[in-house]
């Protein structure tokens, strides 16, 4: 079977998983814009985690700069499914919908609480001003684990940024804290009520096994969802294989992301996006 480029699939280059400094990423909304026009990427979808905040600043630099690039509205919304945290990405939906607002509104609020909590947490083992640090890096974008982590990390407490949530922030861990996310289904209907596409996010970074992967994808396909992400930098071949083999069974459309936060030597905008050139992928259906 033919293979190319996933961001070549009928000549257009495509990275649908993106964040900025709106959320955890390491770049501000012009200068993640500014890389994918340099990286010629055809259409980009800024998923920044339970904010749309970047997607006005981003088509104003896209107008003021003339620059080539289609922007595709994203966001990145965490969900509670059994006892797991899954992320569900939302593309090409109206960010002005009254339910992306709402979902926005409540997800915004669940983080604060959670952040508070693992101050509070991360208090009692002895790092006494954590939010604070953690809400200035977050400035005013949505505060997550990783803005702790980077604190824990700036202090010189940890050596690096997976360590802070191995010895602190992962699950079960000292300053871990349960999530109030929405459901999969209370994601998926915000996302198709503004008009958009609902994707199972980076389905190989959750552990699961086969087993419980069939179960997401059949909870998901019967909350509506749509589509799941099958190409990302370090998915092994076989990885993809099995994903693939899942979208035609459950006919889901296949999305592609680079989950890009800032470069490395294993991951940037657009790499190792491929995909069968016979593959129904979701930007054929914008």
């Amino acid at each position: 079977m033919p293979v190319a480029n996933a961001s070549a699939v009928n000549d257009v280059r495509v990275d649908l998983h993106s964040h900025t400094q709106c959320s955890d990423g390491h770049l501000t909304v012009q200068e993640l814009i500014d890389r994918a026009s340099t990286y010629q990427i055809d259409q980009l979808a800024i998923t920044d985690h339970d904010t749309v905040a970047g997607i006005a600043i981003a088509k104003a630099h896209i107008v003021d700069n003339e620059l080539p690039i289609r922007l595709i509205n994203g966001i990145e919304v965490s969900t509670s499914w059994q006892g797991f945290e899954i992320h569900i990405v939302g593309l090409n939906f109206d960010e002005n919908h009254q339910a992306i607002n709402e979902l926005v509104a409540r997800q915004q609020q669940t983080r604060e609480q959670r952040a508070l909590q693992i101050g509070e947490k991360l208090a009692k083992a002895g790092f006494s001003d954590a939010y604070n640090e953690a809400k200035n890096l977050a400035g005013g974008g949505s505060i997550t684990r990783a803005h702790f982590a980077k604190v824990l990390l700036l202090q010189g407490h940890v050596s690096g940024m997976q360590k802070a949530f191995d010895k602190y922030l992962g699950k079960g861990k000292r300053a871990y804290v349960k999530p109030g996310w929405v459901d999969i289904e209370q994601a998926v209907t915000a996302i198709r009520s503004a008009g958009g596409i609902a994707v199972i996010a980076h389905p190989m970074k959750y552990g699961l096994s086969t087993k419980w992967l069939r179960r997401l994808i059949v909870d998901f396909k019967a909350a509506a969802g749509q589509a799941m992400e099958v190409a990302s930098p370090q998915m092994s071949f076989q990885q993809q294989q099995l994903l693939l083999a899942f979208c035609k069974e459950y006919e889901l459309l296949a999305s592609v992301g680079s989950d890009f936060h800032y470069p490395t030597r294993w991951s940037d905008l657009g790499r190792n996006l491929n995909v069968p050139e016979d593959t129904q992928v979701v930007w054929q259906h914008w």
